[in-house]
């Protein structure tokens, strides 16, 4: 079942961890895929599995913090597949660890370029094509750590604090324009950055694990096709009547 056939989707930070599994999945499930990202080998591998799977995908290099570079990737998009249809707002840095008082400016601000303004910049520029598309799909990454607390990385927060009521507020905006804007957010799920946590941590990268194994408790962390198969419902025209609204993938995280 080809679940967005036809549809155009750009999916930033597509080349590593979730978004890669966006990628090859709205790909399977016959979108034409944008994926972008500033790991340009991992991205052109990308690619070169949707097409070794029989789908049609290319490849962007772009910093979603430079706007410049983000109108330039939007027009050539439309201008290579014909329109826009689906964004995902993926890319993500964790930022430092430490505590508020301790983060400096150019920590803080490194954070937000990516995670706030990023998104930002990309719904900036992908309003107009979706406008004459007719409609379209947002979908924001937001995390759960966008709806609670948990005493650490404070940039990070914030930042996805912040995408989880721009995803809101834009809903309103643009239902009159039939596109929808919606955030997920995930619990741990087992990502490159999320691995690089791991090892940084002091107790170990297997310790590190089990503890988050354990924060969840449905008993483990998540994989990033969880994620991705909540991209694609959102990206889907079975989401029709979802704007708006907060997709929490967390395996109970934050029921408890």
């Amino acid at each position: 079942m080809k679940r967005v056939e036809g549809k155009i989707a750009l999916v930033t930070g597509g080349a590593l961890g979730i978004g890669k599994a966006c990628s090859l999945l709205l790909a399977h499930e016959g979108a034409k895929v944008a994926v972008t990202d500033v790991n340009d080998k991992e991205g052109k591998a990308v690619v070169a599995q949707i097409h070794e799977e029989g789908g049609e995908a290319e490849y962007w290099h772009m910093d979603t913090a430079n706007e410049a570079r983000v109108e330039e990737v939007f027009a050539d998009v439309a201008r290579k597949f014909g329109t826009l249809n689906v964004l995902v707002n993926n890319a993500g840095i964790a930022g430092v660890n430490k505590p508020t008082h301790e983060v400096t400016r150019k920590e803080w601000e490194h954070v937000m370029d990516v995670n706030v303004t990023g998104v930002f910049y990309c719904i900036k520029h992908a309003i107009p094509l979706m406008r004459s598309a007719g409609g379209g799909s947002i979908i924001n990454l937001s995390s759960i750590y966008g709806l609670i607390g948990a005493g650490d990385l404070p940039p990070y927060h914030a930042s996805k604090g912040a995408v989880r009521l721009m995803t809101k507020n834009d809903a309103l905006f643009y239902a009159r324009d039939r596109i929808r804007v919606n955030s997920i957010h995930p619990g741990f799920i087992w990502t490159p950055l999320v691995a690089d946590l791991a090892e940084a941590s002091e107790e170990g990268a297997d310790a590190f694990r089990q503890h988050l194994d354990g924060l969840h408790p449905i008993g483990h962390v998540g994989e990033p096709n969880d994620i991705a198969y909540g991209t694609l419902y959102l990206a889907s025209d079975e989401s029709k009547f979802v704007t708006g609204s907060e997709l929490i993938i967390d395996g109970g995280y934050t029921a408890r």
